[in-house]
């Protein structure tokens, strides 16, 4: 016991400080981050990116750039991003709120990574538990590596069963990113710096806010633009 005690004391002090140097961006910074994440998947080759079908039928899209995962032992993940949404899934994007994401476990992993992640969200359940505080990957809604390619439908011979589908792009040591048992929640604190005190997460999806900044109408209107093409 006390050498398993002695190694994971290990793991923690290697892991630990590479992921606290990953400080969060500021606000505007992660929605100018999630434009160029958007751009990036669905500009790759046709074969290679999100199926045009299923974001056009997207009820929410949450993306979460530079996602940092790290393991010795111990591993854990997090992150900060956005996630907007659309009323009854064919309206108008919503302008987006800030999330935070983060999860632990253990792994014989080592080394970091820095992943890029993208949500499309098939129903708003999901989206509606992020809001009350109440939602965990996996265990609230169903998720599912997502389909790659021209159709969605196609891709997944025509059997679209999971609420939640995810996208990732990897910039480090590890091959690949589960997200089962990740907790995302409202980051209170950057939706304040962004729309000001007292602004509810319901508020910025039903249109209450003004005076958006460029960078989070920017994000806003890349969804618009991926979406109706």
């Amino acid at each position: 016991m006390t050498s398993r005690l002695s190694l994971l004391a290990l793991g923690l002090a290697a892991l630990l400080p590479s992921m606290a140097a990953q400080a969060a961006d500021p606000p505007r910074k992660q929605a100018s981050e999630a434009v160029r994440v958007l751009d990036e998947m669905m500009n790759d080759a046709p074969d290679k990116s999100i199926p045009a079908d299923l974001l056009k039928n997207a009820c929410a899209v949450a993306i979460i750039p530079g996602m940092v995962k790290g393991g010795f032992v111990f591993s854990g993940a997090k992150g900060e991003g956005v996630i907007a949404e659309r009323r009854d899934c064919t309206g108008e994007w919503s302008n987006p709120n800030f999330i935070s994401t983060a999860a632990a476990g253990v792994g014989f992993q080592a080394g970091i990574q820095s992943t890029d992640v993208i949500l499309v969200f098939r129903t708003h359940k999901g989206v509606d538990q992020i809001i009350d505080g109440q939602f965990t990957m996996g265990a609230s809604a169903s998720a599912a590596a997502g389909p790659v390619g021209r159709s969605a439908m196609a891709a997944t011979n025509g059997k679209m069963n999971s609420e939640i589908y995810t996208y990732s792009r990897s910039k480090g040591l590890f091959a690949g990113i589960s997200l089962d048992g990740s907790r995302i929640s409202i980051d209170d604190d950057s939706n304040e710096e962004i729309y000001g005190k007292g602004i509810t997460a319901r508020r910025i999806f039903e249109g209450g806010v003004t005076n958006v900044p460029s960078e989070v109408v920017a994000f806003r209107d890349k969804l618009e633009e991926y979406t109706q093409k």
